[in-house]
């Protein structure tokens, strides 16, 4: 028996050299599409679009109103955990596996699998990010918009000793290159050219949610210069832009660490 866990942990040690597992741990309509993007134009690098998203939908009540819940349900792996073990931590044939998800996508899951990947938060300013979701999604409330659980991500990956990287969108928007470049240092990979520039229209990756949400980075060939919201915040959204603000800072303040 000794023998045979001791034979399992040199192979699992071994497979986790192996490839590094990147999960992009994103906020909605930020430029987490765009970020993926990106990284499939590395030779090195498979990417993988939103593999938790059916297992959301089968566990909330988000199903009911997200567009198109009907077929990304029938198009992906319901059971979040099946996700976990055979596609995040599955085997893959490039040395680096990216992975976008919503940090929202993140319920009735055990986080410890974290431990074998590498964490990237992505963020965004709320008053940017809030009325073009409200497009989206009527009524959103903060578990649609995932500023708390980036915070429970972050003090998880603290109490495990393991950092977390801290991104914010505006950020790469404002210098694409230098902060994709310090974003590869942090992540022990070489910075490829390659990442500034993809061809417009969908990628064969893209989920079958893509036709709601990624008209912009379909028109797009490269991330687009920051612009700040010009036209009225939504008096309606006031409460949640609120919560969503006091979540972000603190966010903001683990970005040192």
């Amino acid at each position: 028996m000794k023998e045979k866990l001791s034979f399992k942990i040199k192979a699992e040690a071994k497979y986790m050299l192996k490839t590094k597992r990147i999960c992009l741990w994103s906020g909605p309509r930020n430029i987490s599409t765009a970020l993926m993007y990106s990284f499939a134009q590395r030779e090195d690098t498979t990417v993988v679009d939103e593999p938790l998203y059916a297992h959301y939908l089968s566990n909330t009540d988000a199903r009911n109103y997200h567009p198109g819940a009907k077929e990304v349900l029938e198009s992906q792996e319901n059971d979040g955990q099946k996700v976990v073990d055979e596609i995040i931590l599955g085997d893959y044939d490039t040395p680096i596996a990216f992975f976008k998800n919503m940090t929202h996508h993140l319920v009735n899951l055990d986080l410890s699998f974290m431990e074998k990947t590498v964490n990237v938060i992505l963020t965004r300013p709320p008053k940017d990010m809030l009325p073009s979701y409200a497009k989206q999604v009527k009524n959103p409330t903060m578990r649609d918009v995932g500023y708390a659980k980036h915070l429970e991500i972050v003090k998880y990956l603290k109490s495990i000793d393991k950092k977390p990287v801290i991104v914010d969108s505006k950020d790469i928007l404002q210098y694409p290159q230098s902060r994709l470049r310090e974003l590869c240092g942090t992540l022990g990979i070489p910075f490829d050219e390659a990442m500034l520039k993809w061809p417009a229209g969908p990628r064969k990756e893209d989920g079958v949610w893509a036709k709601y949400w990624y008209h912009n980075v379909h028109r797009s060939t490269g991330f687009r210069a920051y612009k700040a919201k010009t036209e009225p915040f939504p008096e309606e959204l006031e409460d949640l832009l609120e919560e969503c603000q006091e979540a972000y800072e603190e966010l903001l303040t683990y970005a040192g660490d």
